[in-house]
């Protein structure tokens, strides 16, 4: 999936890549999902491939209907028997698009073969504001669900997305024209901040429409501690800068969980983070204070390839030199231990075998181990890992514990044939795997506050629950601020 077209890879704890949609899900529910829960179109497609070239399908033709919407339909239905009581099913893009139709196909059958009220369709639609008129217009949700009706599904429910609110004639027009009921026309306005979108939805009545519709037991939820989190976000009035120095800046989805899981570190620190989206590719030596002057804390998050590159290490330095908090993950780790070889230790040359297999000093390479898993096609460390963590070190006292688990999505490893060399001037390895092999974590012992990752931590963080790097960074980055 390209950055620029879908935004970040999300990565599951057991080595799923999904769209990022999953990561809004995790971090609204609190709970770590699996590869069940992501199904793309070309699983599907080759799940079904494979199993024709099994012979499992007995010689019949292969075709969209009934083979590639039973796949569909038995991805749904392997959560049954299980202790999953609801399953939420979102089929993305837009109603009518080709590469949808057969997952539409796929839940109309669905609502056949299960009982009435076991399943509800909920049509999630936009309402536009025509701001010279002042006015919402209801026609492209009329003309949605008169397609979606045409593919045999009638919405039960209709959440509509809109930037102003609803006039209550509108909503009786959708009612009467889309064939639901009034009360099961609901409002889904923009909101002051993203996390309070469950709790205005709860307001609407979402939560009671389809507990009507599946016939479950009303239950009133305890939304108190949301709503005090919230509420504490609204009065965040002091504000900090920090900025993301990426490579993918044309979509800043690229790197969403990182800017949220920032601004998560800003909740619990009572700060706003104001995130500044800093292309990697127009930094240099010559203007990296120019760009860069105005922020309290730098981040250089993950990536592939080497465009931008350098761009990145020299802000990497720029931090590093002038005791700017600074925070590297995955790509960013990996270009840190670059730069304090060609800047600290002198090696010129030094660089990652990713982007030239001809250094002399690749600081960081695919260890032997992994060349065999590559030519056979396996080429990433994908999913969670474990980590150990020295004592006394910064990544201790931001984690609080000596093992820890933490996703990854990388090819290429810390060198540890420089390991020596490094620690000796001061860039330490505190967290390792627990065998000592890998390199997981890096810190700069004479810089305030420099730390870096090998893997991803922004994709466990919580609104609720931050990550502890980022609850770090934040706070050292606010301290920056404070001093100068």
């Amino acid at each position: 999936m390209s950055p620029y077209e879908h935004g970040e890879v999300f990565v599951t704890d057991d080595g799923a890549e999904t769209d990022l949609d999953l990561g809004h899900y995790e971090r609204f529910i609190d709970e770590n999902l699996t590869r069940r829960s992501s199904i793309s179109s070309g699983q599907i497609y080759q799940s079904v491939i494979n199993k024709e070239r099994e012979g499992k399908y007995l010689g019949k033709t292969i075709q969209v209907i009934p083979h590639i919407t039973n796949e569909i339909k038995e991805n749904i239905y392997s959560f049954e028997n299980t202790d999953i009581d609801v399953v939420i099913v979102e089929l993305g893009g837009t109603i009518g698009d080709i590469e949808g139709l057969a997952l539409v196909e796929a839940i109309r059958q669905v609502g056949l073969e299960k009982e009435e009220h076991d399943v509800a369709y909920i049509h999630v639609t936009l309402l536009p504001y025509i701001s010279g008129s002042n006015e919402v217009k209801s026609k492209p949700t009329q003309h949605s669900v008169k397609d979606l009706q045409s593919m045999g599904i009638k919405p039960d429910i209709l959440v509509c997305r809109a930037d102003e609110k609803i006039p209550e004639e509108i909503k009786e027009k959708l009612a009467l024209f889309c064939n639901v009921r009034k009360e099961d026309v609901i409002q889904n306005i923009t909101a002051d901040n993203l996390y309070a979108v469950p709790l205005l939805l709860e307001k609407e009545g979402l939560g009671d429409a389809v507990c009507r519709k599946l016939n479950l037991r009303k239950k009133e939820p305890d939304n108190s501690k949301w709503e005090a989190m919230i509420n504490k976000i609204r009065k965040l009035d002091k504000e900090i800068n920090i900025a993301i120095v990426g490579k993918y800046m044309k979509l800043q989805d690229s790197y969403l969980s990182v800017a949220e899981s920032l601004r998560h570190g800003g909740f619990s620190n009572n700060v706003k983070v104001k995130v500044g989206f800093v292309d990697s590719g127009k930094i240099n030596s010559e203007n990296a204070k120019d760009i860069l002057g105005e922020y309290d804390g730098i981040l250089v998050p993950g990536g592939f390839g080497n465009r931008g590159i350098e761009g990145k290490i020299e802000a990497i330095k720029y931090a590093r030199e002038n005791n700017i908090p600074f925070l590297g993950i995955c790509l960013g780790m990996q270009m840190a231990v670059v730069e304090f070889a060609r800047n600290v230790l002198n090696l010129k040359d030094a660089n990652s075998a990713e982007f030239d297999k001809n250094t002399s000093n690749p600081v960081i390479h695919i260890m032997e181990t992994q060349k065999a898993i590559t030519k056979k096609g396996g080429t990433m460390r994908l999913g969670s890992y474990p980590c150990k963590i020295k004592k006394n070190s910064l990544a201790y006292k931001v984690y609080k514990e000596e093992n820890i688990n933490e996703r990854h999505r990388h090819r290429f490893e810390y060198n540890n044939d420089y390991k020596e060399r490094f620690e000796n001037e001061g860039l330490i390895c505190s967290g390792t795997s627990p065998d000592g092999n890998l390199v997981e974590i890096v810190e700069y012992t004479k810089h305030p506050f420099f730390i870096a990752g090998q893997f991803h931590p922004e994709f466990k963080s919580r609104p609720d629950r931050p990550a502890p790097l980022f609850v770090a960074f934040v706070k050292a980055a606010k301290e920056y601020n404070q001093s100068k």
